[in-house]
């Protein structure tokens, strides 16, 4: 098999776009005050095998369930949408949970990191590239979500409390328009 570096890089920036770890910083901050740590390694490990699995199993598992992919992307989005009203209006709708392993699943691997956008492009690129790419695109994507995950301290303290309230609510309304966008592309198409 002929390797295009090209195809890479494209598989790469699609996902790193998708899954928007950076604008996800002032969300997984407030989740980390939240939750008191949240486990690097254990939410990267999570994610990367969501997006795995759902490389190879996407489609049939929701078959199996009686879903389809727009289903999916249409319950993903009401859970991004109440994230960013949440981000925007400074009310807790997510409760802290106690139990961490809970709190690194939903809703940091699930959907922040590894949501139904992230796994419905997935399965779109399987359409245009080999498997092999848009392994190693998650592989390189995993890297620098756990090196986000790490540096949340930092990134914390870089910005200040009121350069992260700004942020915080400037994400929370992209959030918002995220979630609308794919609610609003998929909901027309559901099944009745």
């Amino acid at each position: 098999m002929e390797f295009h570096f090209n195809e890479l890089v494209t598989v790469i920036f699609t996902l790193f776009a998708v899954i928007d770890i950076v604008g996800s910083i002032p969300l997984l901050i407030a989740m980390k005050e939240k939750a008191g740590v949240i486990k690097s390694m254990q939410v990267t490990l999570i994610s990367g095998g969501l997006m795995v699995a759902f490389l190879f199993l996407g489609k049939p598992f929701l078959s199996v369930l009686g879903l389809d992919v727009k289903s999916f992307a249409v319950g993903g989005s009401i859970v991004i949408f109440l994230l960013g009203l949440e981000m925007v209006l400074g009310h807790e709708i997510f409760k802290g949970d106690k139990n961490g392993h809970a709190g690194s699943v939903v809703p940091i691997a699930f959907p922040i990191i590894a949501g139904s956008g992230t796994l419905t492009t997935i399965m779109s690129l399987k359409a245009n590239f080999e498997e092999i790419y848009i392994l190693l695109g998650i592989l390189v994507n995993l890297v620098i979500v756990f090196a986000v995950l790490k540096s949340l301290n930092i990134i914390e303290r870089l910005l200040g409390p009121g350069g992260l309230l700004a942020v915080r609510k400037f994400f929370g309304v992209i959030l918002l328009a995220i979630a609308v966008k794919i609610f609003s592309s998929n909901v027309g198409a559901l099944k009745r």
